[in-house]
């Protein structure tokens, strides 16, 4: 016996509603702070596959936030360009595979960017170097 189409439909529409509400998908709050040398600006431009965050310049510790939803296949990436004096380099910024916090902060150092993550599980603090 075939399931009718209604069952289909409502089916869609509880998965929907779950993961608008944040049931299936958490919702992230990402920060990313000049951490440079006091004095430097640093312009970051960040972007998804459908997302253009839009170029920003950040004083020595201020700061940029974006909010959103990893979408549910575990596929979310935002990746930024980081630009100070004659210095650009690029970073995933978000990856849905690498990061599970749901309050991510990053400190942007010369040496490379450090993500610190806080979530009531943890709070952590890793550092990348550039490549």
């Amino acid at each position: 016996m075939n399931p009718s189409p209604i069952n289909w439909l409502l089916s869609l529409m509880l998965l929907f509603v779950a993961s608008e509400a944040g049931i299936l998908v958490h919702k992230v709050d990402l920060l990313i702070y000049n951490d440079l040398q006091n004095g430097t600006f640093l312009t970051i431009h960040c972007k998804s596959k459908q997302d253009d965050l839009g170029v920003h310049l950040l004083a020595y510790r201020d700061y940029f936030e974006v909010k959103f939803r990893p979408n549910m296949f575990g596929t979310t990436l935002f990746y930024c360009s980081m630009q100070w004096d004659a210095t650009t380099h690029w970073f995933d910024i978000y990856t849905s595979e690498r990061d599970t916090c749901t309050y991510c902060s990053w400190n942007v150092r010369p040496d490379g960017p450090c993500l610190m993550e806080s979530d009531k599980s943890k709070n952590s603090t890793t550092c990348y170097h550039w490549n």
